[in-house]
């Protein structure tokens, strides 16, 4: 291992992408996390797993020039659209950086644009990566990421079903051309929706986050998802949505509302309430 780098853990958080009707554009971080180091002579720290070579962060690893055997510890479920492959991938590249480059906070935000650029690559889309690396509330497109200034502080709810959702299957569902109707209600309400975000307008946000492109063709492959939706938006929920391609939902309230609005989602789902995490992957 390089000496400038000789035992570090990154943590990556995990990401909820699309908010909507950002598709593969919006994503939003979240305190739920992924570690990644590279075994050194101490071994893999209690509770962690060697990585395979056909775990997504080893692939971005190499990519980045790392070399070694990596341990990961993680709090986010897999296959549950909560941006586990794009937090591994992010935490897998940030880990070659270190080891190449050193710990500096600094040089790792230079290195961000080539690292979005690389897992975007792998990822296929940049919203998961994107707010995994950055943090906050991120748009993203062309390459470019911008993290979005926020004018709230909410709570984020999360309901999570024990069964998972394919990304790739689910994209085969999805319609490859759309009416124009429904490109314009989408740009528009993405536009909304940024508009209520950085300016605090809460009121905005439940229509701001309605979707034509992509929700009601995931919903069909997993109802007991919009159950949870519609649950979300009958209690203190300002806005709820189909977190990634599914099939686990998000909402975001105000924090003194977070438990009652957690404790009127449906009994077949775990719970979990969250903050948005704004540092993104860091080196600790």
């Amino acid at each position: 291992m390089n000496s400038r780098a000789s035992s570090f853990t990154v943590r990556v958080p995990a990401s909820s992408a699309n908010l909507g009707p950002g598709f593969d554009t919006l994503g939003m971080a979240l305190s739920l996390y992924f570690e990644i180091g590279v075994v050194g002579d101490d071994g893999i720290p209690v509770g962690a797993q060697r990585i395979d070579q056909r775990h997504p962060a080893h692939g971005a690893f190499l990519a980045n020039g790392g070399h070694g055997v990596l341990w990961f510890k993680s709090e986010i479920p897999m296959g549950r659209g909560l941006g586990f492959s794009g937090a591994a991938r992010v935490g897998g590249a940030v880990a070659a950086h270190v080891q190449n480059n050193g710990p500096s906070a600094e040089a790792l935000v230079t290195a961000r644009k080539h690292i979005l650029a690389l897992t975007t690559e792998l990822e296929g889309h940049p919203d998961n990566a994107a707010a995994s690396l950055v943090g906050g509330i991120i748009a993203s497109a062309s390459g470019r990421v911008v993290r979005l200034p926020l004018g709230i502080d909410p709570a984020v709810v999360l309901w999570i079903p024990e069964s998972q959702t394919s990304t790739h299957e689910s994209r085969t569902k999805l319609d490859a051309t759309v009416p124009l109707a429904d490109a314009v209600f989408n740009i528009g309400h993405v536009s909304l929706l940024i508009a209520a975000l950085t300016s605090g307008d809460i009121s905005a946000l439940r229509v701001a986050t309605q979707d034509r492109l992509h929700q009601d063709v995931r919903f069909a492959i997993a109802p007991h998802s919009r159950v949870a939706m519609d649950c979300a938006l009958a209690g203190p929920a300002w806005c709820a949505w189909l977190s990634g391609s599914g099939p686990s939902v998000a909402a975001m309230c105000d924090r003194a509302d977070a438990q009652a609005l957690a404790a009127g989602l449906p009994s077949d789902g775990t719970v979990k309430v969250l903050s948005i995490d704004m540092h993104g992957a860091v080196i600790e």
